[in-house]
């Protein structure tokens, strides 16, 4: 899910955390524990073996580009790795609410670097039938006193650039009278003011069209 950490001991399944379970065996666990110091429950550090979920072992970072986020996420999760994060590669600011509808285009720590197993592994990810940029998309940064050139950017990401207290219209770029309802899916095709314009407070428009259609 976008921009969500996956932490310990939640198991990613259809991109739900499944806890309940693990929260049990953990309740029973520390009472054997609190008879027993000495039981070696699991979640205790488990010496140089680096299997413990919360102690400081290092494993090889496996290659995720081209699978599948889920598989990518289960993956890491056999391996160790407990902190998972992903974010949009297309800039776009989109959440990966239902995993198994993305693939991974870029990991934050290179395949086969050994790493401690608490390092959080970050995915860049397009829908299965977008295609990976060359390189990853960042969201525009904030405006500032001056207009961005926002052409070509997602409506959801132009508006986050902008003063909170901006005031925002965005119209159908192809003159059909669409309602832009999910602005990650809309791209700027013209704005006002133009790039460069300083900014005192002053309304914003934007004309748009659905990323896939050319803007007029």
């Amino acid at each position: 899910m976008s921009n969500s950490v996956i932490p310990w001991p939640g198991k990613r399944r259809g991109g739900k955390l499944v806890v309940g379970a693990v929260a049990g065996v953990l309740v029973i666990g520390g009472f054997g524990t609190a008879c027993n110091p000495d039981s070696g429950q699991e979640g205790t550090t488990s010496g140089a073996s680096g299997n413990a979920k919360t102690g400081g072992g290092t494993k090889t970072v496996p290659a995720f580009v081209g699978m599948g986020l889920q598989s990518a996420q289960d993956t890491a999760q056999k391996q160790g790795f407990y902190s998972l994060t992903s974010h949009d590669s297309l800039g776009r600011d989109r959440h990966q609410i239902l995993d198994r509808d993305w693939k991974v285009c870029s990991q934050n720590v290179k395949a086969g670097t050994r790493v401690a197993t608490t390092t959080r592994l970050d995915f860049g990810a397009v829908k299965l039938a977008e295609t990976c940029p060359s390189k990853d998309q960042s969201p525009p940064a904030p405006a500032g006193s001056t207009m961005p050139d926002f052409k070509g950017k997602a409506v959801n990401t132009a508006r986050a650039a902008l003063a909170s207290g901006t005031s925002i219209t965005v119209k159908d770029a192809s003159g059909k009278g669409r309602f832009v309802l999910l602005a990650s899916n809309w791209q700027v095709c013209s704005q006002k003011p133009s790039a460069g314009t300083k900014l005192t407070g002053q309304p914003v428009e934007f004309k748009a069209v659905k990323f896939g259609e050319s803007c007029p």
